[in-house]
């Protein structure tokens, strides 16, 4: 099952470090947060990724290129031009490194990448959300719902859209309300290759037209869970974070 990470963005609200990298290039303990998002599917066995890429593009890209020489040892013979790596990097992951365009919404980058998803299902998330959420877990509620996408529904800070949940199943998806269930989407979605066709166009976002015609339908579940989950969408956001790992406390470190 391939992991697809929504990396385009502008990052406008951590503006601090966006206008020199993409927000999920920024670093925390010296390792860009998108890293740190891999590693966790990672841990759960999913090493094949599709990142979908946008603003400053060049720059994710460039990172992964040269991630070999940037993490191991290398000999150069410079005669010849030819180098090798003294030790075996320990990532074995599969990375495809898309360009979505630069101003395409959510549910567009997803719909831009849809031929390569060749299994009936994927993982989805964000590239600003960190969580030590249990993928597996995440992944078998999913199939026994046989729901066209199931959303990971967290309990963290109250500024974000709220799902109203019964039974397992989404009944109203409301973006930044007055928190009354207390549960929100954080990303970290299981969904079905036929929810793309819920998503009309480029220009749509993919938690507001195409969810809620999934709703609609009674096609989504929602996974709850009390598990950490943090998105990193401002200064305060990214200083919390990185003063948890700096504390030997970053719960998303599994």
């Amino acid at each position: 099952m391939k992991v697809v990470i929504l990396a385009g963005g502008y990052g406008t609200r951590l503006s601090e470090y966006t206008d020199k990298v993409p927000k999920p290039m920024v670093e925390i303990g010296g390792i860009p947060m998108i890293e740190h998002i891999m590693r966790h599917y990672s841990f759960y066995g999913f090493k094949e990724f599709i990142l979908c890429l946008g603003y400053k593009q060049e720059i994710i890209k460039e990172y992964f290129v040269n991630y070999n020489l940037r993490n191991s040892d290398t000999f150069i013979d410079l005669k010849s031009g030819k180098f090798s790596f003294l030790k075996e990097n320990k990532n074995d992951w599969k990375i495809n490194l898309i360009y979505t365009g630069l101003d395409t919404k959510t549910g567009g980058r997803v719909k831009k990448i849809k031929d390569l998803i060749v299994e009936k299902n994927f993982l989805l998330t964000y590239g600003d959300g960190l969580s030590n959420i249990n993928i597996n877990k995440l992944v078998d509620f999913h199939n026994k719902k046989e729901k066209s996408i199931t959303i990971s529904a967290f309990k963290p800070q109250a500024r974000f859209g709220e799902l109203e949940i019964k039974n397992g199943e989404v009944e109203s998806f409301q973006e930044k309300p007055q928190l009354k269930q207390g549960r929100i989407n954080g990303g970290f979605f299981v969904v079905e290759k036929r929810f793309i066709e819920y998503i009309n166009n480029f220009n749509e976002m993919l938690e507001v037209e195409p969810i809620n015609r999934a709703i609609n339908n009674k096609d989504v579940a929602a996974y709850e869970t009390n598990e950490f989950w943090r998105c990193v969408d401002s200064k305060r956001d990214l200083d919390f974070v990185r003063s948890l790992w700096d504390e030997g406390n970053a719960s998303w470190i599994v």
